[in-house]
């Protein structure tokens, strides 16, 4: 019993003290329940309209920079056109920065680095001026009706007011610096990267930038990339320009080219080949991912390193290049002296089998001083009255419109007289007593103007009697310069550089009707240099128009910087052909051919038959005038080796003084021919 008794004691004893621990437990949690009731109370109804506008405020934004243009090479793989690495500062604008920290920032980085201030204008003075919020407050309450003026508005009107009172002067050098370096900032766009200073930054000034970035927000060391030319600046006017950060994007295309995703003061290919292939040579930028908070950057993720241009590689050959363009600019001053009206001169040379560029070269001459320029450019972009060198398209047009056959082609050389006109005849038949029969061949050997007036008549339904009233539809015109375009020439070429010309057409209408006699010798039209070689080179490949292009293929880049392996290359790219069969081509050829090497003492390409390997060509002179002086076009188109072209040559001398005796043309396509088999291919085996 007593055991009994001592059992019961302990367990009231435990009974007493469980409750008391429960509770205890209990009343903990409930405390801690009622902390997080208050806390989500904080939250959700003291603070939630805050954090809501954190939590939405919180975003990510892209920043982007430039990386290294693309290189160019000539077709042997001679670099052209590189690029040189230079440091530079540049300024990321941040989402929130006002025109005060930028014009404290500005004033800060002018101590650390020298500023060029030449661009410096009343406007960016103002605009610095201005950066100080007193100096706006108190020029916009001296505006009549500020109050009134939405905020753009009156801003410009305080620009003004500044300019006007002159309220900005007696700058020091380090505040006119500082005003373009606050210039530069205050134009950029949030996130964006503009240059500072991209070129000629010391080690002094990287130093102490480096340094103080802290207290600079934005302010970066960085790299600026400018286009150099190692093997010299002979393809330069071919290859175009860049511009500079100092220049930015070119006005005409500036609405463009910031859709595409450029910054203002990028560097942009502005003309020819730097244009034309923009989009290879640019590369892909590098992207920085950054994340924001309430308008300040808290984190930033290089998310893309960027990827340099891919390369150009030309069918250019650069030594060939620059010799041709030696060619032609020693060619205009040995003549020059003799010939004031010769504005310059200018030539193309041609794979008549693929298009290829091998040479695209040319000079200007100042008429006042003398002076010989580099002008490359102008064999696609001027435009002369070229002369007999189309009579190849002439004859084919009439062989294949039927006026002609090739069994049947055998015209009188004889003076022109028709009702109302002066006489019109070949060079060497004005009187009438040089009379021949000429087959198309012949005529072509011979440069007849006589018998291309006579095969024009044909073709536009004329029978020719001496003495006879001209009656022809002016559809002649279109029939003649429809021949005419089917090789090239009076319609754009295609080649791959911006800025060709068509040539100029004169008036086809009736009272105008004589003039397509002209035109059947190449006396009236106008055409290009470009167009002369695409011309030539339709015949030498027996019809196929090829569209001219100086691009061979893009490439990437290696790791060691070198050329990569070739992504794309460029194949003939056939415009039309010409629907000639083997007869007429025959008929053609074989003129071209006499040319040269023909038996007739007035055949006209004499002086170029100790070219080797032996060349098929036509001559041309035309009367041309400059004001009221008489003046003439000499030009030639060329190929070689006759018998299996490789190549074709197309050159012209404008304003040449009248009746020359000077054989410059057909000089200068002798050295070409000479250059061409020396460096760029070799003339074993070719006969």
């Amino acid at each position: 019993m007593k055991f009994l008794r001592k059992t019961t004691k302990k367990n009231k004893q435990g009974k007493s003290q469980i409750p008391f621990r429960l509770n205890f437990l209990f009343f903990v949690v409930f405390l801690l329940f009622a902390a997080l009731i208050a806390q989500l109370a904080y939250l959700q109804i003291i603070n939630g309209t805050r954090f809501e506008s954190e939590v939405s405020s919180t975003d990510t934004k892209t920043e982007t920079k430039n990386v290294q243009r693309g290189m160019i090479y000539d077709t042997t793989g001679k670099v052209l056109v590189a690029n040189n690495a230079s440091r530079a500062i540049t300024y990321t604008k941040s989402l929130s920065v006002t025109a005060m920290q930028m014009y404290n920032i500005a004033n800060d980085l002018v101590q650390y680095v020298d500023i060029e201030t030449s661009t410096l204008t009343p406007s960016n003075k103002a605009d610095y001026y201005l950066a100080v919020p007193q100096h706006l407050k108190d020029v916009q309450k001296r505006i009549p009706g500020y109050k009134k003026m939405g905020d753009s508005e009156l801003y410009r009107a305080a620009v003004d007011y500044v300019k006007r009172h002159k309220l900005v002067k007696d700058m020091s050098q380090k505040e006119k610096e500082a005003a373009i370096v606050y210039s530069k900032m205050n134009g950029a766009y949030s996130l964006s990267t503009v240059y500072i200073k991209y070129s000629g930054v010391t080690d002094a000034e990287m130093s102490q930038v480096g340094e103080h970035l802290a207290a600079m927000p934005g302010i970066k060391v960085g790299t600026s990339w400018s286009r150099s030319y190692p093997n010299g600046e002979s393809v330069k006017s071919v290859i175009g320009t860049v511009t500079s950060e100092k220049q930015g994007l070119p006005s005409d295309q500036i609405n463009s080219l910031l859709a595409q995703g450029y910054s203002r003061d990028d560097s942009v290919g502005s003309s020819y080949i730097e244009s034309q292939y923009e989009n290879i040579l640019k590369g892909t930028k590098s992207v920085t991912t950054l994340e924001t908070q309430n308008n300040k950057i808290t984190r930033e993720i290089k998310t893309y390193g960027g990827k340099k241009g891919d390369n150009v590689v030309l069918t250019i050959n650069a030594e060939f290049q620059k010799k041709v363009q030696d060619i032609m600019k020693s060619s205009v001053e040995s003549v020059g002296g003799g010939n004031p009206y010769l504005p310059g001169a200018y030539a193309v040379v041609m794979n008549p089998n693929t298009g290829g560029i091998y040479a695209l070269a040319g000079v200007s001459r100042d008429l006042e001083t003398g002076k010989v320029s580099e002008n490359a450019l102008g064999a696609i972009n001027q435009s002369f009255v070229m002369g007999s060198v189309v009579k190849g398209a002439t004859v084919m047009g009439g062989l294949m419109s039927g006026a002609i056959t090739p069994e049947n082609n055998t015209m009188v050389d004889e003076p022109i007289k028709l009702q109302g006109t002066a006489t019109k005849s070949s060079w060497f038949n004005s009187s009438g007593a040089n009379n021949m029969s000429l087959s198309a061949s012949n005529a072509l050997m011979v440069s007849s103007n006589s018998y291309m007036m006579q095969l024009a008549m044909r073709e536009g339904g004329f029978k020719y009697s001496s003495g006879a009233a001209l009656s022809m539809p002016t559809s002649v015109f279109s029939k003649l310069r429809g021949n005419f375009n089917q090789f090239g020439l009076g319609v754009k070429t295609g080649i791959d550089i911006p800025g060709e010309s068509t040539g100029y057409e004169g008036p086809a209408n009736q009272a105008n009707i004589g003039k397509s006699l002209d035109l059947s010798f190449g006396n009236y039209d106008s055409y290009t240099t470009i167009q002369l070689a695409q011309y030539i080179s339709t015949i030498a490949n027996g019809g196929y128009r090829l569209q001219p292009h100086v691009l061979q293929s893009v490439h990437g880049t290696n790791k060691d910087g070198t050329l990569g392996q070739a992504k794309a290359e460029v194949s003939p790219n056939v415009l039309n052909v010409v629907g000639a069969n083997q007869d007429q081509w025959d008929v053609v050829k074989t003129g071209l051919w006499r040319v040269v090497h023909g038996s007739s003492t007035y055949r006209t390409g004499g002086t170029m038959a100790d070219v080797k390997p032996q060349i098929a060509a036509k001559t041309g002179t035309a009367q041309t005038f400059h004001g009221e002086t008489p003046t003439e076009t000499l030009s030639a188109v060329s190929y070689a080796p006759a018998k299996n072209p490789q190549v074709a040559v197309a050159l012209v001398f404008p304003g040449m003084a009248d009746s020359t005796t000077s054989h410059v043309n057909t000089q200068a396509v002798a050295s070409i021919y000479s250059a061409f088999w020396k460096y760029v291919q070799s003339s074993d085996g070719l006969e």
